[in-house]
């Protein structure tokens, strides 16, 4: 009778276990992986996803419609949504992506030069791209090579020159 109960026991005991260590539905993962087809994400600017701020090396007053360049130590990375997502600036790599491009919104060719192939993975904002010294824009993280199901996902940003 006593190993009966002890045979009901352990399988329950080890169900518990696993379902007390498991990751919620909902939970995010960081950890370095690789960005496959059919995965929804979320862009980050300098750690923010909703609106975020590119401090910029603009120096003194500044006058309507001046540029400037980032200052260093910025970035950009893309992290995985756990379930599906209809916001509107989550991302989604439809049938093919595998690789996320992002665009700072230079109109140069260094705005395409910053390709993520991996999730958690920040990215240094070039000191080269040349962007508005003050003003609001966005960020566009595009899945390649893209898809008809393909998403972009976006991050507002406040260009700010610094003092």
């Amino acid at each position: 009778m006593f190993r009966t109960a002890v045979a009901r026991l352990v399988p329950l005991a080890a169900a518990a276990l696993v379902a007390a260590t498991a990751l919620p539905a909902s939970a995010e993962v960081i950890d370095p992986a690789p960005i496959a087809p059919n995965q929804y994400f979320y862009g980050y600017v300098n750690g923010q996803t909703g609106h975020a701020t590119i401090k910029m090396a603009c120096f003194g007053p500044v006058y309507p419609g001046q540029t400037g360049h980032p200052l260093a130590g910025q970035s950009v990375e893309v992290r995985p949504l756990a379930i599906s997502s209809s916001a509107a600036s989550a991302g989604y790599t439809g049938g093919g992506g595998t690789t996320i491009t992002v665009d700072l919104g230079d109109p140069s060719t260094v705005s395409r030069a910053l390709a993520l192939r991996y999730y958690g993975v920040k990215a240094e904002i070039p000191v080269t791209a040349t962007l508005p010294c003050y003003g609001s824009g966005k960020v566009t993280f595009t899945p390649m090579p893209t898809s008809w199901t393909a998403r972009a996902a976006t991050v507002l940003v406040d260009y700010v020159g610094q003092p």
